[in-house]
């Protein structure tokens, strides 16, 4: 029997492949989003599907849509994908969508991102909850199996040539300057993506010279984990970086929804300093827009989008609520400090290749270095993420917040604590272990690192 709160989070589905689930619960989980489907969004008659590159993801998004079919609902399989072509896909068919990825996380994960037409996210308040109910009552065989359509059969749609078409829309790198670029697709999905958007699969030659590094898909990931966020993953594009002489490099993570840039020196761009380039960007075809960003974003995005005439409103961390604020104040673009962006355009979804667009554009548009571009938008100093093993998170939150008592005191997302010379830091709670999760920034490195060492000395007495 598959405990399903063991892999059903907050916002996706997510676990290690055969221990904690495999096909037959991928099958039940695909009858109970049929069934949920069904129950409360009627006019629902087909959804599409897409996966990465893991050896468990076809068989797993197979089963899943024997499921769906099960229910009488039709499947449209757009096979191997990135999560944001997955995306583009539920966004132009207009139809719910389910993608087979554990993003960044190793090997022997998999798991379903899920979402409405029109790319609309499914989490634990909108549709995740009852789709768990759904399938744990087939597997505890407290409802039936989903009963065999032999008669259905999933249809097959390429969806990656539209895809492509429809970003090249968005942002016209046609008159950039000529630029070399280094891409670590860490033997993700950003290997068969790029190609198809900026290389030589595209569909009209870009000024660009790409330098691939770990384009062949391989969800073993021999050579580092997909995930950009951790330094040690980004080692080898910035080398290379160096090496070619590149004016930048762009590593994806295991899905490509995500995309980190390296200067042409070798050092990391923060997703901050991208949002609010990418932000300045967008406020100047969409002037007195909305901009989201989540709180344990820079303080620079908040002031820049302002300076650029846009409205400027703070989330949570997390895409779902970063989704839902764009849709509730018709956002054209969103942030976040692990470099998911978001873009009205893109049916308010995130998607790392435009990010990427938008920086090749901004750069190849004028005749200055990255390096030089980006400190326009980097003003402060941030600790990045910290993870602590706390048993009681209330309660070391609590005792930081006494520790500081003449601190503006702020519970959006756990604890956020402002001072007056304008550091701040963040303390939240994972969703799912044992951790606080420490984020700081101030106006100097040295009170920034004064300022992490203090407050970690608290969290970790």
């Amino acid at each position: 029997m598959s405990d399903l709160s063991q892999i059903v989070k907050a916002y996706d589905i997510r676990g290690v492949v055969p221990d904690q689930w495999d096909e037959r619960t991928a099958e039940a989980l695909g009858a109970g989003f049929a069934q949920f489907l069904r129950s409360s969004h009627p006019g629902t008659t087909r959804i599409v599907t897409a996966h990465d590159m893991r050896a468990s993801s076809p068989g797993l998004s197979a089963a899943f849509a024997r499921g769906v079919l099960s229910e009488g609902l039709g499947v449209v399989e757009a096979g191997l994908g990135s999560t944001d072509m997955l995306y583009f896909a539920a966004g132009s068919l207009g139809l719910p969508g389910a993608m087979f990825t554990a993003s960044h996380n190793p090997a022997q994960y998999n798991g379903i991102k899920l979402c409405l037409a029109g790319a609309k996210p499914v989490g634990q308040e909108s549709g995740l909850a009852e789709i768990k109910t759904n399938a744990q009552r087939i597997l505890d065989g407290t409802a039936p199996w989903p009963a065999p359509a032999p008669d259905a059969r999933p249809e097959q749609q390429d969806v990656l040539t539209e895809y492509a078409r429809h970003l090249r829309t968005l942002v016209d790198l046609g008159k950039i300057r000529p630029l070399k670029l280094v891409v670590d697709a860490g033997n993700g999905m950003g290997g068969y993506t790029v190609p198809a958007v900026l290389g030589d699969q595209a569909l009209e030659a870009l000024p660009l010279t790409i330098v691939p590094l770990y384009f062949e898909l391989d969800g073993s990931f021999p050579n580092h984990e997909a995930n950009p966020l951790e330094p040690k993953n980004l080692v080898d594009l910035q080398h290379a970086v160096v090496q070619h002489g590149a004016d930048l490099g762009l590593a994806f993570d295991g899905d490509a929804d995500r995309c980190f840039v390296i200067d042409e020196r070798g050092e990391p761009v923060s997703p901050s300093a991208i949002t609010a380039l990418v932000a300045a960007r967008e406020l100047a075809k969409h002037p007195g827009d909305t901009i989201i960003y989540n709180l344990i974003t820079s303080n620079a995005v908040p002031e820049i989008v302002a300076e650029h005439g846009g409205t400027p409103v703070r989330s949570r961390v997390g895409h779902s609520f970063i989704k839902s604020e764009m849709a509730r104040t018709n956002a054209v673009f969103g942030g976040e400090h692990s470099a998911h962006y978001y873009f009205r355009d893109f049916w308010f979804a995130d998607t790392g290749m435009l990010a990427a667009m938008h920086v090749l554009a901004a750069l190849g548009g004028q005749p200055e270095p990255l390096s030089v571009l980006g400190s326009d938008f980097e003003r402060y100093v941030a600790s990045g993420e910290i993870n602590s093993t706390v048993p009681d998170q209330r309660a070391k939150q609590q005792e930081v917040r006494a520790a500081y008592p003449d601190a503006v005191v702020d519970e959006l997302d756990g604890l956020t604590l402002t001072f007056p010379d304008g550091a701040w830091l963040n303390l939240r709670a994972s969703n799912t272990e044992p951790l606080l999760r420490l984020n700081v920034e101030a106006p100097t490195a040295t009170r920034m690192a004064a300022l992490r060492d203090e407050v970690l000395g608290l969290v970790r007495r």
